[in-house]
């Protein structure tokens, strides 16, 4: 079995170094890599950078010039507050696909784990802390040293740490956590807890136990902070607010959004695939207190494994078997396509990195009940390299992808890495007969943009320039004239998902009221009312008005997906508002079976039931939804033990 360096489980899962098929083999120069590529007719494969010009590559981002940034990470698997790790920015000033220009922007970074660009500078992932280094006037030099924007992030787990990031719909900037790394999250000014929550053996952070708690969970926060130990989480960049997303998993290395600004993350030994629901539980491989009273977690999307038994470990070996479904239960990266080089059939697939597979997966995505159901695809590539670990993949600004490289073969997380390699590929559609492109050609910064410009980009068919107009926009604030061309394709535009665009745009730039909010949840459109129902969420206080619509909708909205997020809104409201959506949402019995609801209802009134039990029996005695009365019982006798 080959498992990626710091990707994947902690390292107490470890068992022994095993010799296996093709873990000597030598390793092989970039070109002759490239040969060993199979993909789909159409495609070919290109070296964008590789060793020695680019080592270690755990993560990477673009800039609003369509400039790499890379994250080089020489520091693992030793942890220290003093490192040399990189961010190094790469650049192809002829278009052949291949850097020509080379910027070291910053190397004196401990354990480096992601970085994202905005908002003049770069955020970095550097445990225990989320990290901004200043360049404001873009000459490619710090402005200064970096700037702590969160401490706190545990760094117990060797490979199961924060990780990212990407910027989303909603402006926010989310990452993934592993599950065998805890901490109290929050702004460094922010007094530390006087306690962290430790397992039934007093081992706060050690390897995991599957052991009851013996603590109660802990509190939303302690002194202003948040106690997170796996899952989605996201940072304002704005309002300097860090939120839990998600809680679960194992290990999530790969995140990205589809065109209706839904999440979806890749993991590893649990299940590969999740969709991102906001106030979820989904499977992880140890207790939490955060999940204690959760009862049971939302399953995965996806209908089928990438590898075979009934158990996690019986992946390994690279059986002809376990390479038929896809390679095996080690998933990093993960990315929707939504740019316009590649044929149309690839538009909204999921794809991910198969670590022991020495493949791509693509798992297909569709619509079921309130939330999705994911099909296996055929993989998308594989390599006859045995040395390839293939780490994140993301779509670039002509529509073509990148994908990196760590480079390396072993067993166990590769403790004893290879310091003096690493690849990142560009893979490519197509040549007379490529589409056309809606976007500007050749040169280009998107931060230099009018902000007319920006708005119209925001029906790009490259989803590419969408995200990054967003972003720049959201850094503006307000502009009159990208309002009004924003508020124009809210109106009047056929397309439901540049309808979306435009009221994320909105969002980000302070262009939607309550009242323009209030109006869509009246939308034809399922997506718009359910949107607009979490954005008057964001605040996490709603006023009579709001709460008396979500009710309404609670209780006569047809559509699952908006009673969904009307749910998950309600996780993130103040318990006492909580109450009358929560009577009209129990009272759907055709969402009994569906596969989020049940749970999500039970989420939401976990706390409400902590704080009056008996309005809560009362609620439950009445729902259509079975599971409610059971969870309500069982919680009420855990509170009195």
């Amino acid at each position: 079995m080959r498992l990626a360096g710091h990707f994947l489980l902690a390292a107490w899962f470890c068992v022994s170094m095993v010799a296996v098929a093709g873990a000597q083999d030598p390793p092989r120069a970039p070109a002759e890599t490239i040969k060993g590529f199979k993909v789909p007719e159409g495609f070919s494969v290109k070296l964008f950078a590789g060793e020695p010009d680019l080592v270690q590559p755990i993560g990477f981002c673009f800039d609003d010039r369509g400039r790499l940034w890379v994250a080089e990470n020489q520091s693992y698997p030793k942890f220290s507050l003093q490192g040399q790790d990189r961010l190094v920015i790469y650049e192809d000033t002829d278009g052949d696909g291949h850097f020509d220009r080379k910027t070291v922007f910053y190397d004196k970074l401990n354990y480096l784990t992601g970085l994202e660009v905005g908002f003049g500078g770069v955020f970095v992932l550097s445990p225990p802390n989320l990290l901004f280094i200043p360049d404001k006037d873009g000459d490619d030099k710090p402005d200064g040293e970096p700037v702590v924007l969160l401490n706190g992030f545990g760094h117990q787990g060797v490979h199961n740490l924060v990780n990212g990031m990407v910027w989303g719909p909603d402006g926010w900037l989310y990452g993934g956590h592993g599950g065998t790394s805890s901490g109290w999250i929050g702004r460094p000014e922010m007094p530390a807890p006087d306690q962290t929550p430790a397992t039934q053996d007093g081992n706060a952070g050690k390897p995991p136990t599957t052991r009851p708690m013996q603590f109660a969970p802990p509190a939303s926060t302690e002194k202003g902070r948040i106690f997170f130990d796996g899952g989605v989480w996201r940072y304002h960049p704005i309002r300097r607010v860090f939120e839990s997303v998600m809680e679960g998993t194992t290990n999530p290395w790969g995140l990205d959004f589809d065109d209706y600004g839904q999440g979806f993350i890749s993991n590893s030994v649990t299940p590969h695939l999740y969709h991102v629901i906001m106030g979820a539980h989904v499977e992880r491989r140890r207790e939490s207190p955060n999940s204690r009273y959760a009862y049971g977690a939302i399953d995965t999307i996806a209908d089928h494994k990438h590898w075979v038994g009934a158990s996690w470990s019986d992946s390994r070996g690279g059986t002809n078997q376990q390479i038929a479904l896809g390679g095996g239960h080690s998933h990093c990266g993960l990315m929707v396509y939504l740019g316009d080089a590649w044929p149309e059939k690839y538009r909204g697939g999921i794809f991910m990195n198969n670590i022991h597979g020495d493949r791509m997966n693509n798992d297909l995505p569709e619509r079921r009940g309130s939330g999705y159901l994911a099909r296996h695809g055929t993989d998308f590539w594989v390599s006859e390299d045995k040395w390839y670990m293939g780490l994140h993949i993301k779509a670039g600004p002509d529509g073509n992808v990148f994908v990196s490289d760590w480079y390396d073969t072993g067993e166990c997380h590769t403790l004893k890495p290879n310091r003096e390699t690493g690849r990142i590929y560009k893979i490519v559609y197509g040549g007379p007969s490529a589409p056309e492109r809606d976007h500007p050609a050749g040169a280009f910064d998107v931060s230099k943009m009018s902000s007319d410009e920006l708005a119209k980009l925001q029906l790009s068919r490259n989803e590419w320039w969408v995200r990054r107009a967003r972003r720049v926009l959201e850094e503006r604030g307000a502009d009159p004239a990208a309002r009004a061309a924003l508020q124009a394709i809210l109106r009047d535009n056929p397309d439901v998902t540049r309808r979306l665009r435009a009221l994320w745009a909105l969002h980000v730039t302070g262009g939607l009221g309550q009242e323009l909010l209030l109006g869509l949840l009246k939308d034809p459109s399922e997506y718009m009312r359910g949107w607009a129902v979490t954005l008057l969420a964001e605040p996490r206080n709603a006023p009579v008005v709001v709460l008396a619509e979500f009710e309404r909708l609670a209780g006569s909205d047809p559509s699952p997906w908006v009673r969904l997020q009307i749910v998950s809104a309600l996780t993130r409201l103040p318990v006492e508002q909580r109450w009358g959506a929560m009577e009209k949402l129990v009272a759907h019995a055709e969402d009994a079976q569906d596969q989020n609801l049940p749970l999500m209802e039970w989420y939401a009134l976990e706390p409400m039931t902590a704080a009056d039990g008996r309005r809560a029996l009362t609620l439950a005695a009445g729902a259509k939804i079975p599971k409610l009365r059971e969870y309500v019982v069982r919680r009420m006798a855990d509170s009195v033990k």
